[in-house]
């Protein structure tokens, strides 16, 4: 058998298999798998690896697309927002598995809360730019950083 280099697609001679290279995209707020899951449906699923908990990804949202979040483990301080209701937080944790579902027209973000969270989400339409609107934090007249108690 002839030895390959690694191809963004590589299917199987024999049986239906196959594997896919996952897009991947790194900055300075969290390592990302994109689009994981190409070829099951009009949507995507992205995994964000965040390794610091001194950056707030926010805010931005989707006037088609809904997103759904899962903790795969760690934690977020998960922000939600409107102009007409404001900013209100939520928390998602792999020690309270469960999915949160943003509707199109909430601003939405997050911050990890420990080193080495991931967060998995399927948007319901592929990336696209032309619906993602941004606005800074602050906007709001958030606090993201966590009470002292």
């Amino acid at each position: 058998m002839k030895v390959e280099e690694e191809q963004d697609l590589k299917q199987s001679n024999k049986m239906n298999y196959s594997f896919e290279k996952i897009p991947y995209h790194e900055d300075d707020r969290a390592q990302r798998y994109l689009d994981v899951f190409k070829n099951i449906g009009p949507g995507q699923i992205n995994i964000s690896y965040v390794n610091s908990t001194k950056h707030i990804v926010a805010w931005h949202k989707h006037n088609i697309q809904t997103d759904y979040w899962v903790c795969i483990k760690g934690s977020f301080k998960v922000g939600l927002a409107t102009y007409e209701d404001g900013a209100e937080f939520e928390y998602l944790s792999d020690r309270n598995p469960r999915v949160l579902k943003i509707p199109p027209g909430i601003y939405h973000g997050y911050k990890a809360l420990e080193p080495g969270s991931i967060l998995m989400y399927y948007l319901t339409e592929k990336y696209n730019p032309e619906d993602e609107f941004r606005v800074n934090p602050g906007e709001f007249n958030e606090i993201w950083q966590a009470e002292n108690k």
